[in-house]
């Protein structure tokens, strides 16, 4: 799933290339991705596009009459920006969205159609959208050790709760827990203040840092290569590879459709945390799969 680092540079991306554009066209494809039917979607049709923003991992337009598109990506949601009127492709294609500079593509790959657009009216109709979470850029340490130990979780479920932490997944999740050099299933009530000091710091500097790494890497181009494996990555996706820090092989976790990467020296005194015996904490603490959160959600907006 695209998290904070992606869609800030899919929203920076699209700033030079729809702002100030006229949506001439909405075609959509897949019946399913549309989940709003008030305001209708043709009520942005002929409208200037004002703004965008990002909500969490959602992306959002903003149009003149206070009217906004809210685009969740989900999984394998992914955008493609084309020349006009291009075609919408056949497996696929979700939807297109027509301005005179070019064509903005919204395609998913997998059987699994996650990927959601809503339309809402006014400033009113978009809080819905918002689940009102921290932005950890934005955030003093006492704001973050205070989201943090609201709820007694461990440390990985706190930060990809979409409701607590805005913008992080299970890519970036498992990058600060590398930083922050803590284990993945340490609970939130027993972190001392050094290592929520050390969690605060890694989890702006690991999203900082791949933001700027990926907005250099896009440049005044379009990103065609959002990706939660990366090989820059220290463990996630990382599995058997030596960790960068101490040469270790990275370990994972595997529970459901969760996979946990860390690394044993670094982060666990050495523990390996053995499916088996973490397998009660994982049922009763972890969805079953990090991007769960988002499914919920979008299965009772739809």
């Amino acid at each position: 799933m695209p998290e904070l680092p992606d869609v800030v540079v899919y929203i920076e991306s699209l700033q030079p290339r729809i702002v100030g554009q006229k949506l001439e066209r909405v075609r959509i494809a897949s019946p399913f991705v549309l989940r709003s039917v008030t305001p209708p979607i043709s009520a942005v049709v002929g409208k200037t596009v004002r703004g965008l923003r990002r909500l969490g991992k959602q992306i959002v337009l903003h149009f003149e009459n206070d009217l906004f598109i809210i685009i969740h990506l989900m999984i394998a949601g992914r955008f493609q920006w084309k020349q006009p009127r291009a075609k919408i492709p056949g497996k696929l294609g979700l939807a297109a969205f027509d301005f005179p500079s070019g064509t903005l593509l919204l395609t998913e790959a997998g059987s699994k159609k996650r990927a959601s657009i809503h339309t809402a009216q006014g400033e009113s109709g978009l809080a819905a959208f918002n689940r009102c979470a921290l932005e950890v850029l934005e955030c003093s340490l006492d704001e973050f050790k205070e989201i943090l130990t609201r709820e007694n979780h461990t440390v990985k479920r706190s930060l990809t709760d979409p409701r607590l932490f805005s913008g992080i997944g299970n890519a970036y999740s498992d990058e600060i827990l590398h930083r922050a050099r803590l284990s993945p299933l340490k609970l939130t009530f027993k972190l001392n203040v050094e290592e929520i000091t050390r969690l605060y710091e890694a989890t702006r500097t690991t999203l900082t840092e791949w933001t700027e790494r990926l907005r250099k890497e896009t440049g005044s181009g379009f990103p065609t290569k959002v990706t939660a494996f990366r090989p820059e990555m220290a463990v996630h996706g990382r599995f058997g590879k030596p960790c960068p820090v101490c040469g270790s092989p990275v370990q994972r976790i595997v529970y459901a459709e969760n996979e946990c990467n860390y690394c044993a020296t670094c982060q666990t005194e050495g523990r390996l945390l053995a499916d088996r015996a973490m397998s009660r904490l994982l049922k009763e603490d972890w969805p079953r799969s990090i991007d769960e959160w988002e499914v919920h959600i979008e299965s009772r907006r739809g």
